[in-house]
């Protein structure tokens, strides 16, 4: 147990390791790069988020912000970057809104692949809009795994193909995509920022910032001009895509915090290596926890496919729900918290995402071989 706890202090005796699968965990130099910064900002007298959103300091934020996550993913010329308010939710309905509402091209019908409890507020959201054809749902494994990419048919008439390529609560990640048609969208909110995107499969991918990338109340969304261009032009002003580009994130006041901290946040990405490192790292501190799962001797079990298995978010059960209890409360009195499974689902789960250094993973594990052991 000791040795633990000396992982743990390795770094920062004041901070937990936060496994919460979101808010998420920030990189500590970003946070203390916020304390020093925003009650006199670059020396204006001001903090940021007390400026207004046309000053030369915000729009420079925003402009370094939308460079850096080009930057940092490689997001090519001919897709635009937004920051949006409502997070990846409010996405659900804009997004069927401007691409599948009547008088947008085709109008037709989209495709939606249901993989769990983020892919079902989705689909709720488009059928208020339009048609959404499910063509793959995950019930019948109770969405433990997902439809091989080769095995992807669109409809005819689908106008562009859903995705949740990252399930937070299930724990299931898409390793690969379909070669489809249609555009594929996707919601990559709990994993962008933490492997490559070969983007000439997406018309539109979105995230929830408070998964990997920043605080929560702001959802990056990366579009296809093409696509931009077929938003219908009778939508409610703020709904529609087009003017959120025209705008350039500013149609209305923004959330200027949340964007400040997606920029200094592609700063530490830089700085540490790009997606390259975040993907290695993701590599890593998932194989860490998967091991202790299998070492385990049937102690710790992970429901989901192992060619599925998530990066970004960790599932597993104990032999009982007290044991599951027991270790979540255990953990937590030792500096991990957040380790409680979804309510719907139960169990425990680990969500390492970005920020949280190998060391983290590393003393969840040693936790993890502690406690069946004692419990087994």
């Amino acid at each position: 147990m000791c040795d633990i706890l000396r992982r743990m202090t390795a770094t920062n005796t004041e901070r937990i390791f936060n496994f919460s699968a979101g808010p998420c965990t920030l990189p500590l130099e970003v946070l203390q790069q916020v304390s020093d910064e925003l009650p006199n900002y670059q020396g204006a007298g001001a903090s940021l988020i007390e400026m207004s959103h046309r000053s030369k300091q915000v729009v420079s934020v925003f402009e370094q912000a939308t460079q850096g996550v080009r930057d940092v993913l490689g997001v090519p010329d001919d897709m635009h970057i937004l920051f949006l308010g409502g997070g990846a939710t409010f996405q659900f309905g804009m997004i069927p809104m401007n691409l599948l509402a009547p008088g947008s091209d085709g109008g037709k019908s989209a495709d939606y692949i249901h993989s769990g409890a983020w892919s079902k507020k989705a689909i709720a959201d488009a059928n208020a809009v339009g048609k959404a054809n499910v063509i793959y749902d995950g019930k019948d494994s109770n969405y433990t795994t997902l439809p091989d990419a080769a095995s992807i048919k669109t409809s005819d008439d689908a106008v562009y193909l859903h995705v949740c390529s990252n399930e937070t609560i299930g724990g299931v990640q898409f390793d690969t995509y379909p070669d489809v048609p249609c555009p594929i969208v996707a919601d990559m909110s709990s994993e962008i920022m933490s492997r490559p995107i070969d983007f000439s499969k997406f018309g539109l991918i979105y995230a929830g910032a408070q998964k990997n990338i920043g605080p929560a109340g702001v959802a990056l969304v990366l579009i296809k001009k093409d696509l931009v261009d077929q938003c219908p032009g009778n939508l409610i002003n703020y709904l529609n895509y087009a003017n959120h580009v025209k705008g350039e994130s500013m149609l209305n006041t923004p959330p200027v915090f949340q964007v400040y901290m997606i920029k200094l946040v592609m700063d530490w990405l830089k700085a540490k290596g790009g997606i390259d490192w975040a993907q290695q790292q993701a590599v890593n501190r998932s194989e860490i926890l998967y091991n202790a799962i299998e070492r385990s001797g049937g102690f710790y079990k992970c429901p989901v496919d192992a060619k599925y298995r998530s990066k970004m978010n960790v599932v597993f059960t104990t032999p009982s729900e007290d044991l599951d209890a027991g270790f979540v409360k255990e953990a937590e009195a030792l500096g991990m918290s957040g380790l409680k499974g979804h309510r719907s689902v139960g169990g425990c789960r680990a969500s390492i995402y970005n920020a949280m250094p190998i060391e983290g993973a590393e003393a969840l594990a040693s936790f993890m071989d502690d406690f069946a052991a004692k419990n087994g």
